[in-house]
This record gives structure tokens, C-alpha cells and sequence, in this order.
């Protein structure tokens, strides 16, 4: 019997396009969350297969070879096949739905997460689900690149505009708002991180404002600010979400209104068209989950954030 023939794999084709579009080994294996090893092995065989080489791996960041930019466009409309292919499979029947990749930020992490995990587990019973929590623009970038199936995360603006690759569907106006110790403290302010969405808001916010305020600690964590801000170290900016997120520390601050508003967006996404109506349900789910949990309580104390938390 003659041996088979080796074939083309979708996993040999989205390593493929990881590191084209990465430029190198190393950041197409942290994008697919697998080793080097694993990457080159695959492109190598992937080469043997059709025998051309694809990349010029002499070239920092790797250069495509004619025979890569040829390969490449039909790769696209093989994982475009295959995502249309998944999006008519869900549609069909949502509930033999196997695997589910999703996204959060951490700021959900103590409660919401949990019971939107719990419903969706009860409502899809034959369902694995992965859960990746991080920053907002980190999961964007994992859903684009097919590494998530839905992210919940703040949006990043206009100047990142999606060209319409997302199914966005908005969950809540997270308003900024600034808190202060109770006890005596010093007048310094303590920033979170400009490494995050939320610290770059906060800083050009500021800067429109000609606020100049010291700036000792600028730190990316809810609960160390906090921390920080209850000990009478500062004062600081932030979210009734991410006071949520660190609530054993409430009763050791006092919460007051921006001067002037400004606030963020948190939305659940999908690739447009991959799961049919599923991102629309579990959207539902999700801001019955945080208008129970999060803004229940927080306008309970703090009855004037209403309305600007709320769900949108």
C-alpha cells in the first residue's frame, strides 16, 4: 500500500499566518500559546508539504518569500472557510457547542465571572470552557488573532478603530471618579498604571484639564492604590468597577464625582459573524450578572453615580 500523503493542516495554516504577521518564532508561539519548537516544526513541515520555502528567515523581523505572499492569500480564505464553516455549526445548534475561549478583564473577577461562567455551563452542558483574564487591548488582540472566542473588555477608542472585524455589544458606562482616604493624607496622587488603557485615559484627562498633581506611586494594581490611598499615602482616580474589584477597602475611603466627567465603556465582542447568536446571549447574561453584582450596590452607596453607571 502506497504511503499517504502528507497534507496541510488549518492548525499548520494558522501557524502560518501567526508568524507572518508577527515577524518571528518567539511571538507567534506566545500569540498561539504554544512553544517555538512547536511553531518551527510546523512551518518546517508545512514547507516540506508544498514544497516551497515561505519565509526568509534571515530577515528581522521574517520577510516572506514570492511563494510566502502567494501562500498567504489563500491561507486567509482557508481560516475565513473555517470561521464561516464554525459561525453555520453554532447557528445550527448552540447547544453542542464543545469549547468556549473566553476573554475577561480582571475586574470582574470576584464575582461576575463566576456566575456568568455558572449559567453558561448549566445552559451549554456538553460545553469545555477556557477562560483568559488580562488587559483590555491584550484580549482584543488574542480575539483578532482567533486565539478567544469573546472578549469582555473596555473599548480603546477611535483612534483603534476594529474596520469592522468585531460583533461589539455594549455592557456598561463605567464612570471615573476620585477617591481620597478619610484619615488626613498627603496631596499627591497616586496614578494608575499609563501602561493600560485606563492610565492613559486618566493622564489625558488630566492633561486637558492643565492638571499638573504630584505623582509619587503609579502602580496597575486596584487593590495596592487603594491600599495606598486608605493608609493616607495619596488620593487616586478610578472606576466604581475597579472598587468593586477591591471592596475590603470601602469603608477607608471616601468616593466623590470627577469635576469634570469622564468615564469608560466595557463591551463583549466577537469575530463578526463566528458564533452566530451566542455573543448576543451571553451579553444578556453578562449585564444581568453585573446589574445585580456591581451596580446594585455601588448605587446603593453612592446614589448620585446614578446615571452615569448603568447598563448600556
Amino acid at each position: 500500500m502506497p504511503e499517504a500523503q502528507a497534507r496541510v493542516t488549518l492548525w499548520g495554516v494558522e501557524v502560518f499566518v501567526a508568524v507572518a504577521e508577527e515577524g518571528t518564532i518567539s511571538a507567534a508561539a506566545r500569540r498561539l500559546g504554544v512553544s517555538p519548537p512547536a511553531i518551527s516544526q510546523q512551518i518546517g513541515a508545512l514547507e516540506a508539504i508544498l514544497g516551497a520555502i515561505l519565509f526568509d528567515r534571515s530577515a528581522r523581523p521574517f520577510a516572506l518569500t514570492p511563494a510566502g505572499r502567494l501562500f498567504r492569500r489563500h491561507a486567509q480564505v482557508m481560516l475565513n472557510s473555517e470561521a464561516e464553516a464554525r459561525a453555520d455549526l453554532a447557528r445550527a445548534n448552540l447547544s453542542r457547542l464543545t469549547t468556549l475561549r473566553l476573554g475577561m478583564i480582571e475586574d470582574f473577577d470576584a464575582e461576575v465571572t463566576p456566575a456568568l461562567l455558572s449559567g453558561l455551563a448549566a445552559a451549554l452542558p456538553d460545553c469545555r470552557f477556557l477562560l483568559e483574564t488580562g488587559a483590555s487591548h491584550r484580549l482584543l488582540d488574542q480575539l483578532e488573532a482567533r486565539a478567544l472566542d469573546l472578549a469582555v473588555a473596555a473599548e480603546l477608542g477611535p483612534e483603534t478603530a476594529d474596520t469592522g472585524w468585531r460583533e461589539v455589544h455594549a455592557i456598561l458606562a463605567d464612570p471615573f471618579v476620585c477617591v481620597r482616604p478619610k484619615a488626613a493624607a498627603e496631596d499627591a496622587l497616586i496614578l494608575y498604571s499609563a501602561r493600560h488603557l485606563m492610565g492613559r485615559q486618566i493622564a489625558g484627562h488630566l492633561a486637558r484639564g492643565s492638571l499638573r498633581p504630584q505623582v509619587r506611586f503609579e502602580l496597575d494594581s486596584y487593590h495596592a492604590i487603594l491600599a495606598l490611598v486608605a493608609q493616607g499615602a495619596g488620593w487616586t482616580i478610578l472606576t466604581p468597577l475597579a472598587l468593586h474589584h477591591a471592596a475590603r477597602f470601602l469603608d477607608l475611603v471616601t468616593v466623590e464625582p470627577l469635576p469634570q466627567a469622564l468615564a469608560r465603556s466595557i463591551s463583549l465582542s466577537s469575530r463578526q459573524g463566528a458564533l452566530g447568536g451566542l455573543a448576543g446571549q451571553v451579553a444578556q447574561a453578562l449585564r444581568a450578572e453585573v446589574a445585580a453584582r456591581v451596580i446594585a450596590p455601588a448605587l446603593k452607596r453612592w446614589p448620585w453615580l446614578e446615571p452615569e453607571f448603568r447598563l448600556t
